[in-house]
């Protein structure tokens, strides 16, 4: 399927969330780190490019088939998703504390975006000469198989050597993985095939087992990727291209912080959309942070839309 725009793709897990808001109250909503960036991007796309989500879902149930019609109501290209007889989607509680920080329990054993390369050839190999930019996280590599995770890599592999982009975001679940050295060794294989990384630098330190923030940064800075973004929360984010010494612009400060769900996510789809619609790294980072700092002042990982900050990509 072709629209005749760049075409951005999304790989990874979408779960049914359900977030604690009082004793015995919890509300329904659908997320996943990259879905939240695949949502945001396409808010932010306007006629530069498309976007659409690659995962697995079930094939009949009504809460697959309500996180398609939620995705298709935001814009997304659902084409790439496989339908999955007999699976259901994962399932994760979450609760927030007074500083906006959050608790999680996952139940995602059985989750059908687990076999998305269980067949020969999935849905996303066989149209992956149409993808321009493949975005890809840690977590998405995390919830595979070894036979699927080496899919996916090569996936990876064939859309970064064919000169278009790839993007890794390093979020990083430490349950996932067997140890951090188990994924250290899976995200060097990601970043020898990125364009584009968004590192998260607790995350880095923790798969690494660096405990120096400046020892940290200068490692990263060497990493091969063309473009890498390191994302520090409320300290200033930072970009370099090539080898190029470190860009620093300061993160947007606000009032109060009510919900930190999908601050690295919205970040790294406003810096990709800025980036894909001909913004410099530097302006790139502002946005990201604009639109980080608009989501964490609301409840749940997809804000409304109304709520989206104006004039972002002015």
């Amino acid at each position: 399927m072709s629209s005749g725009l760049p075409r951005v793709v999304a790989f990874g897990e979408c779960m049914i969330e359900l977030r604690a808001e009082a004793p015995g109250l919890m509300r329904q909503a659908f997320s996943g780190d990259t879905l939240n960036t695949a949502v945001y991007l396409s808010r932010l796309a306007g006629s530069a490019f498309s976007v659409g989500y690659a995962t697995a879902v079930g094939a009949a149930d009504p809460y697959s088939e309500a996180m398609l019609a939620s995705w298709q109501a935001e814009g997304l290209e659902t084409s790439l998703v496989s339908r999955r007889p007999g699976e259901l989607p994962g399932i994760y509680t979450i609760q927030v504390d007074a500083s906006g920080e959050r608790f999680f329990s996952f139940w995602r054993q059985m989750s059908a975006a687990k076999s998305y390369f269980a067949d020969p050839v999935s849905p996303l190999e066989r149209d992956l000469a149409n993808v321009d930019v493949l975005y890809v996280s840690g977590i998405s590599l995390a919830i595979l198989d070894a036979a699927g995770r080496e899919r996916l890599l090569a996936a990876m592999q064939a859309v970064h050597q064919s000169g278009r982009t790839v993007v890794f975001d390093n979020n990083y679940r430490p349950r996932l993985w067997s140890s951090p050295a188990e994924a250290s060794q899976v995200y060097l294989r990601a970043y020898a095939c990125a364009d584009i990384a968004l590192i998260t630098l607790g995350d880095e330190m923790d798969v690494s087992g660096w405990n120096d923030q400046n020892e940290a940064l200068a490692r990263i800075h060497a990493y091969p990727c063309a473009e890498v973004v390191v994302k520090r929360g409320a300290e200033p984010a930072l970009v370099r291209r090539a080898a190029q010494d470190w860009i620093a612009v300061a993160a947007e400060r606000v009032a109060r912080v009510v919900d930190t769900t999908a601050a690295g996510d919205s970040f790294g789809a406003g810096y990709l959309a800025a980036r894909l619609r001909g913004h410099s790294p530097a302006q790139a980072l502002g946005v990201g942070n604009r639109l980080a700092a608009a989501v964490i002042q609301c409840p749940g990982a997809i804000i409304p839309v109304e709520k989206m900050p104006a004039g972002l990509l002015a």
